[in-house]
């Protein structure tokens, strides 16, 4: 099996494009890619690619991949995993490369949840309105995560508060991020002031929906050296399923999905928890981020909120997650999510990122969806890791 490297990444803004289609955004996205690979790329050069999308692309996804980007002498592979979608997109073009079946792999993501026509892949819609506008799916997402968080809040020590200071965190570190949706700073207490959605998310618990593509350029280790002298290398990946209905999961204050995930991503990568430098972390709701640290490995069980309040989860901790703002105020198109993780870690291990993390060498990024059926994890080491 050959070693597969993340020789270019780029992405467009994640915000309300009501003005460009998936046929405008897939173009941006990949002269972006492409402008970041030091030693340039061709499209003749791509063997294959995987196109992550929810299928809110108002059309044949793979075909309009094909058609905007010119790829018509290409196989494109269509992916959709729910949340999972961006990464198990990235998944699948490792597999092609590590087997041979192609040398250069392109892997992009994209979705429009903003438009009145795509609504419906997200059950009832109502709009939810304060300072600025954005919609929420109430139904299967919120209903189906806030059973999880509030058992819980019950079962453990963490409170609102901290949910609170998940925001809070994010909105900071979007500040910086020009093509984050939300960037605007909160106070915890504004946190939890805001409207509720379902208890116990209020409006900036929840990310906001958005639309945006993002594009990764993959190659095997045999090739890298055309492309670029610092490459970062993809060490592992991991897929982790569980029950869809909740009366069938044992536990509630945990996801099974993401330990899954994250055993095979580690086990994989013959890494550790201890190993990682930065994280991008599944934060459509601020609660599931704290759980998350704890079903990854970077906290024991009911103490995820001590990394919050001893500062380990900050830019300039010694775990900074979700440096790019995350899916709360980056926004969250589903099937661009998992890849715009990895363009983040990307910039970050190549020392390139807006919030840059000193000394970062490893990354790791996470996603679940479902809710909380899927999960998918990916494993990246930077130049000379």
């Amino acid at each position: 099996m050959r070693k597969v490297a993340i020789v270019g990444a780029g992405m467009t803004p994640f915000a309300e494009h009501f003005a460009l289609g998936i046929r405008d955004l897939l173009p941006m996205a990949f002269a972006d890619c492409a402008a970041s690979v030091d030693k340039g790329v061709r499209k003749s050069d791509i063997d294959a690619a995987w196109f992550g999308s929810m299928g809110t692309t108002d059309g044949f996804p793979s075909g309009i991949l094909a058609d905007t980007l010119g790829l018509h002498d290409v196989p494109v592979t269509r992916v959709e995993n729910s949340c999972a979608t961006g990464h198990d997109a990235i998944r699948n073009a490792v597999y092609g490369i590590a087997s041979g079946a192609c040398d250069v792999a392109l892997v992009m993501g994209a979705d429009k949840l903003r438009e009145t026509a795509s609504k419906g892949m997200l059950w009832e819609w109502e709009s939810m309105t304060r300072d600025m506008a954005w919609d929420f799916p109430l139904g299967l997402a919120q209903a189906g995560f806030a059973l999880h968080m509030r058992r819980y809040l019950y079962e453990s020590p963490a409170t609102r508060e901290h949910m609170a200071m998940v925001a809070v965190k994010n909105h900071r570190n979007a500040l910086n991020n020009p093509k984050a949706c939300r960037r605007f700073e909160l106070t915890v207490e504004e946190v939890l002031a805001a409207d509720t959605v379902v208890t116990p998310f209020g409006v900036y618990d929840c990310a906001p929906q958005s639309d945006g593509a993002a594009a990764l350029i993959l190659v095997a280790d045999d090739v890298v050296d055309r492309y670029t002298d610092r490459p970062v290398w993809i060490r592992g990946t991991g897929l982790g399923f569980d029950a869809v209905m909740h009366q069938h999961k044992r536990d509630l204050t945990s996801f099974a999905a993401t330990r899954r995930a994250a055993k095979q991503a580690f086990g994989t990568a013959g890494l550790s928890p201890g190993d990682i430098d930065v994280a991008e972390i599944h934060d459509y709701f601020t609660g599931i981020e704290i759980i998350s640290y704890e079903d990854l490995g970077f906290a024991e069980r009911f103490e995820g909120f001590k990394l919050l309040e001893a500062g380990v989860t900050e830019v300039g901790g010694s775990l900074p997650v979700n440096p790019s703002g995350g899916l709360n105020t980056k926004g969250h198109p589903p099937g661009a999510t998992g890849v715009a993780q990895c363009v983040e870690l990307f910039e970050q291990l190549r020392g390139q990122a807006v919030n840059q993390v000193d000394g970062a060498r490893t990354g790791l990024a996470h996603n679940v969806g479902g809710p909380t059926a899927v999960a998918a994890v990916t494993i990246l080491e930077g130049p000379g890791g």
